[in-house]
């Protein structure tokens, strides 16, 4: 019984810690507000959208965080990658993201595309690096190069820097939250400030 007591104080008192913790969370310091609000993909629910470079070694260090935090995604939370295409180096990534939606590859290249270029040095940032690193996953360079330059891969590239151009982003990794807020980082900090923003949507619903 003294234990379940000691045990009930233990998990309140971290609650308490947690509520506290997450209340001093303020804009301008943890996160960024957005002077004009942007449009969701999915209306009803909460969107997350992590801008990103594969080449960015602040995006790779938040990667394992975001993917623990997506393992636990709600059902009303809407997540959405968004390749940053800012500059014409990091075009080229973001050109090749699209190519591994498009052939329904992304979950399978994405993390060991970080990897290659984080832990193994590989410098797979332009056209003909990225398609031979498709080849290992069974996309022919004909297929990749056939895509690459396309008007569907060139129309979402377009959108990706409309978006980073009207949340006046200057760098990545950079999340928004439903199109409001803006948080940066690349440490499990970035993921709680997403979660108490998220609450946050939620209660003004």
């Amino acid at each position: 019984m003294k234990k379940f007591i000691l045990g009930s104080i233990a998990t309140a008192m971290f609650a308490i810690s947690g509520s506290a913790m997450a209340a001093n969370f303020v804009a301008g310091k943890d996160y960024t507000v957005v002077p004009n609000p942007g449009v969701v993909d999915v209306k009803g629910k909460i969107e997350v959208r992590e801008f990103f470079w594969y080449g960015c070694g602040h995006c790779f260090t938040l990667e394992p965080h975001m993917q623990a935090w997506l393992r636990k995604l709600p059902k009303d939370v809407n997540f959405v990658r968004t390749p940053a295409a800012m500059n014409p180096v990091w075009e080229q990534n973001a050109r090749g993201y699209y190519v591994a939606e498009a052939l329904q590859i992304r979950r399978k290249i994405h993390l060991p595309l970080f990897h290659a270029i984080h832990d193994k040095g590989q410098q797979i940032f332009d056209q003909k690096s990225q398609a031979q690193f498709f080849v290992k996953y069974g996309v022919p360079e004909a297929k990749f190069n056939s895509l690459y330059n396309s008007f569907p891969i060139t129309a979402k590239v377009s959108k990706a820097n409309q978006l980073a151009k009207h949340y006046q982003l200057t760098g990545v990794p950079a999340v928004v939250v439903n199109g409001k807020y803006i948080v940066q980082g690349d440490d499990g900090k970035v993921v709680q400030v997403v979660n108490y923003l998220i609450e946050k949507e939620r209660k003004a619903k």
